[in-house]
């Protein structure tokens, strides 16, 4: 598989920039729940969120250098949900868990809201702040 390199100062500037975004006070990730309705020919369609354009923008943001094309899931998950390994972990680490946090929408509608909602993202972001005030001095 293919190692990218750590992202730079700026890339971490860029997705930093989101969390006074994500957690304004009474922004929601989601707009809205589409779909899940019983068709005509007696099939259901699926719901799906239907997301805050800043949520759509921070994930896409989640590129490049931000991949980890080595993640294991569950091993970035169980990090994830362990606020002190949150709390001191190194930059490739913090890669494997936004990866974890982008690609389980493929898996699961609504992934990229929970990941908000509950936390990890500003988490992630507030370590993002300090491993670059580590990285400025």
């Amino acid at each position: 598989m293919k190692k990218t390199p750590l992202p730079t100062v700026q890339e971490i500037e860029e997705l930093t920039a989101f969390l006074p975004r994500l957690y304004a006070e009474g922004f929601s990730p989601t707009v809205s729940w589409d779909g899940g309705e019983k068709r005509s020919d007696g099939s259901f369609t699926l719901p799906y969120p239907n997301y805050n354009p800043v949520v759509e923008e921070f994930f896409q943001r989640i590129q490049g250098n931000w991949i980890d094309y080595e993640y294991n899931p569950e091993q970035a998950y169980e990090m994830l949900k362990t606020e002190k390994l949150v709390r001191t972990a190194s930059l490739d680490q913090v890669k494997s868990m936004l990866t974890f946090c982008k690609r389980g929408e493929r898996f699961s509608d609504g992934h990229w809201g929970v990941m908000i909602e509950k936390g990890y993202i500003r988490r992630l972001l507030e370590r993002l702040n300090e491993i670059k005030s580590e990285q400025m001095k």
